[in-house]
């Protein structure tokens, strides 16, 4: 049986949790001869790019304050956040329409599953409009039931941006901490994996060219042709260049005064932002060993507690 990825709870749409809001007004409502507006167009088009996970277009329908802090979350976060605007857990293609009435429909389509959300008419006072949503998934017809959703949206600097979702504030700033607190445990245990893959590579490379490489970029892959001790193939691009998942790895040459076989070296990796992409600090040791310890982002050392 193929999982299903519509996630149906509204309640997920973020970690601190909000209800679906049947009361609210469904796009059926209201006056349905009323004039598509620019709030109606901007959170269409803000729907369009969470649908196809185009965060670069997205952040332009958040206020500067949220939009800051949405360029500071991890890709994994910035990820969780739009697709909870659709409900779907993979990319989609976003394809706009309008009903009979005129009003903005997006569909979100992909290949487990497909949204429909259309939009209601927006109720504006100045600087601030109310548009209710109703969203459904199109593609099963045993959980066809719309969610209805109030969307708020400001004017700010004559663009509309979103300002909440049902009751819920849209307000990043105050959810930054509590969802890189969720992230580092993950962060630190893939940053851990990483460095016993970059030792990997420099084994493989000490064993094929009877030599270890003067630096990470060398492990990287050539960008054509067949592996050359210049460009090992042996590490993607991320790892080569010493930065991946808010981690920073060095690599240090050390017991030898050449790069010959009995050469030494020693590994690193610490948070490239501490307390938000990670707290441990790793370190490899010219033994071997691995040892982890919080040095407030600083590089470990051979004196912190060994892990496997």
């Amino acid at each position: 049986m193929r999982t299903r990825r519509f996630i149906s709870c509204f309640a997920c749409i973020f970690a601190l949790g909000v209800s679906t809001l049947g009361a609210q007004e469904s796009s059926s409502r209201g006056d349905v001869s009323a004039p598509v507006s620019g709030p109606s167009l901007a959170l269409r088009d803000a729907l369009g790019a969470a649908c196809s996970h185009d965060e670069v277009a997205f952040k332009k329908f958040l206020s500067a304050r949220n939009a800051e802090s949405f360029s500071r979350l991890t890709v994994s976060a910035r990820t969780e956040l739009m697709k909870r605007f659709v409900l779907l857990s993979d990319p989609g293609k976003p394809a706009m329409s309008a009903n009979p009435a005129g009003r903005p429909t997006v569909s979100c389509a992909t290949p487990f599953g497909t949204a429909e959300i259309q939009l209601g008419g927006a109720d504006t006072r100045d600087a601030i409009a109310f548009i209710p949503v109703d969203l459904r998934e199109a593609s099963d017809p045993d959980t066809g039931a719309a969610h209805h959703i109030l969307f708020g949206m400001v004017r700010e600097d004559g663009q509309w941006k979103v300002l909440s979702i049902g009751l819920l504030l849209l307000d990043l700033p105050s959810l930054e901490i509590e969802w890189d607190q969720a992230e580092i445990s993950s962060s630190e245990q893939q940053a851990l994996e990483s460095l016993k893959a970059i030792a990997r590579a420099i084994e493989t490379y000490r064993r094929s060219y009877a030599r270890i490489p003067e630096s990470l970029l060398k492990l990287n892959a050539p960008q054509k042709g067949e592996p050359t001790p210049e460009a090992a193939g042996l590490l993607g691009i991320e790892l080569a260049s010493g930065r991946k998942n808010g981690y920073t790895f060095r690599y240090v040459i050390v017991g030898a005064n050449d790069v010959g076989a009995p050469a030494q070296y020693e590994l690193s990796a610490t948070p490239s932002i501490y307390g938000r992409t990670g707290k441990t600090s790793f370190f490899r040791d010219t033994s071997g060993a691995i040892h982890a310890g919080d040095h407030q982002g600083a590089i470990g050392s051979n004196l912190d507690p060994k892990v496997n």
